[in-house]
């Protein structure tokens, strides 16, 4: 689906070409001369523009020099029943990416705004890879905590592997950078590293992008088209929000692992690929299996080497080094958080994690404008400080305020272990360890067995 502006003084065509295209999936904004398609330009981006050459008192050409100011990678797509070859050469040299002569068939304009607008995504997409390949270089992992030192142990070993990685942790703490280290420790680091968003792409369209399609396969496929496995040959393909793959890319992502083939979208032949998989996950996927959404067989495939990322709650010790971090990216080069500031940071519960404070940072950088960032710089939600002021307990036995932690928790979350972790602020793999450790059952009460009976 694109937002398509439609320029064109003929306004009955206009109302034909929309309601054509809005059937096709598309949303169109109709404009009837050129001076009303550049005030809309103005006010909000369009995936596609559509313009016809010749209009008054504003043509095609200043809506094309337009749209190339606010926006350079929309496409722009010149239609007319007047123009010339050389008006079509023209507006193709200022920018346009395609120039169609009246009449032409719907059909045609449509597919031709879905490979316009999937052109532009590629072109994003490698924008953001390199930002990201360069951003990896200049930060790598940071951190001196406890979880933060065992987890860069475990990167260094599995690193020098082919095993399959599946990461866990929640969003915003790193499991893409830690994704990135496996790489670029291993063996495979020339070759290249390709992050897909699996939630970020439907189901259909995401087993295309990752297997590729043969000419034919489905409407709009033309030509044939490498996917993403095929352009991570010789090195690594992260799977990140792995959980949230449709059933079929579940299927075929089972036999890549298994038989290191991959078959593109209406090709029956199989090709043979030389890719290591990770791949991460912000939920738990052994309830998804449960729930029926996700494959069992694929998970153990996926979970050869388990590795965990620490939620920033879990790691406070790193909060100072990451935000002087932050700080210098930012142009505050030398300059470290004050003791006030960090006393702040420090209190706060993070639920956006590194990515959070990250924008933190950002934020008290320009409210502190030339001056060092001060306590009333920084923004965060009071709701989610811890007090420092709490009452002192009775006695000072861990054990004994753990479990009682524990219970209430899961009682305020009627037995939900998730929102149960959450109000603890650790994670539910964490929780069930504790619950085992400390003997209990999934309600807090004590269990029978000891630490060693079932967990419900």
């Amino acid at each position: 689906m694109a937002h398509v502006l439609m320029v064109d003084d003929e306004r009955s065509f206009v109302t034909v070409a929309r309601d054509y295209l809005e059937n096709q999936g598309h949303v169109v904004t109709g404009a009837f001369d050129g001076v009303s398609a550049i005030a809309l330009m103005k006010e909000q981006t369009f995936d596609v523009v559509l313009t016809d050459l010749r209009m008054e008192p504003v043509d095609g050409m200043a809506v094309l020099d337009a749209a190339c100011t606010a926006s350079p990678d929309t496409p722009v797509i010149m239609l007319t029943g007047h123009g010339s070859k050389e008006e079509g050469v023209a507006a193709l040299e200022k920018g346009a990416v395609a120039y169609l002569n009246k009449p032409y068939s719907f059909a045609e304009l449509s597919l031709l705004i879905t490979r316009s607008v999937g052109d532009v995504r590629t072109r994003r997409e490698n924008r953001e890879l390199r930002r990201q390949n360069s951003a990896a270089a200049t930060h790598p992992m940071i951190g001196s905590s406890p979880a933060m030192v065992q987890l860069r142990d475990m990167i260094d070993r599995v690193a020098a592997t082919e095993a399959t990685v599946l990461i866990h942790g929640e969003s915003g703490t790193g499991k893409e950078v830690a994704a990135r280290a496996i790489h670029a420790s291993s063996g495979r680091a020339a070759g290249p590293f390709i992050a897909v968003n699996c939630a970020a792409i439907t189901g259909s369209l995401l087993e295309s992008e990752l297997f590729g399609y043969r000419k034919g396969a489905f409407t709009g496929a033309d030509t044939d088209r490498d996917g993403l496995f095929l352009a991570a040959d010789g090195g690594t393909i992260f799977l990140d929000e792995i959980g949230e793959a449709a059933p079929a890319v579940q299927a075929k992502l089972l036999r890549v692992l298994q038989e290191r083939k991959i078959n593109p979208v209406g090709d029956p032949r199989e090709r043979a690929i030389d890719v290591r998989v990770l791949a991460a996950t912000n939920r738990p996927l052994e309830e998804a299996i449960r729930d029926g959404v996700f494959r069992e067989d694929l998970y153990y495939r996926l979970a050869v080497f388990p590795l965990e990322v620490a939620p920033l709650r879990e790691r406070r010790d790193d909060i100072a080094v990451l935000a002087g971090c932050f700080l210098n990216e930012a142009g505050r080069v030398g300059e470290t958080p004050s003791a006030e500031v960090l006393k702040l940071l420090t209190a706060y519960t993070w639920p956006g994690n590194i990515r959070e404070l990250r924008n933190v940072i950002e934020r008290a950088r320009i409210l502190a404008g030339s001056g060092p960032v001060e306590p009333a710089h920084i923004i965060l939600d009071a709701a989610r400080i811890r007090s420092a002021g709490a009452a002192e307990p009775d006695d000072l036995n861990i054990e004994n305020h753990e479990r009682r932690l524990i219970g209430l928790a899961l009682s305020r979350a009627r037995g939900n272990k998730t929102e149960a972790a959450r109000l603890l602020g650790i994670t539910r793999r964490t929780l069930y360890s504790r619950l085992n450790l400390l003997g209990l059952d999934g309600d807090g009460s004590a269990d029978p067995g000891g630490p060693t009976g079932t967990m419900v």
